[in-house]
């Protein structure tokens, strides 16, 4: 089961991890599929990524609101709050942290980790 996060920047300058509930409704598209989808959201352009195992990216701000999507390999997110969190395959996270401390990334265990990022436009 897919999992949905955001990261984002509290009152308190420093980053926090929430877990997301997206809002899925209806739909039909024009080619005929149908199912449950959420609202179309603006972005200007995916990007595949690989980073090895131990991948270390230090304290850091969101460089724009984005959604990074993983596929293989595990990440594990730190946030100001000290919480950390894994996430693996089919885990979706909204970056949004913008501002203030920001969060930590790394590539735990012996996977490479690929993904797939979506920077938004608004």
């Amino acid at each position: 089961m897919a999992t949905f996060a955001r990261v984002y920047t509290g009152p308190d300058g420093k980053s926090h991890i929430e877990d997301m509930d997206p809002s899925f409704r209806p739909f039909v598209d024009s080619e005929g599929a149908w199912g449950q989808g959420t609202p179309w959201e603006k972005s200007s352009g995916i990007s595949f990524r690989k980073a090895p195992p131990g991948y270390v990216l230090e304290w850091h701000n969101a460089p724009r609101r984005q959604y990074t999507i993983t596929l293989t390999g595990i990440v594990e997110i730190e946030v100001g709050d000290g919480t950390k969190r894994q996430f693996g395959p089919g885990s979706v996270l909204l970056a949004e942290d913008l501002t203030g401390q920001g969060h930590t990334t790394r590539v735990v265990g012996s996977q490479e980790r690929v993904s797939i990022v979506i920077p938004l436009t608004e």
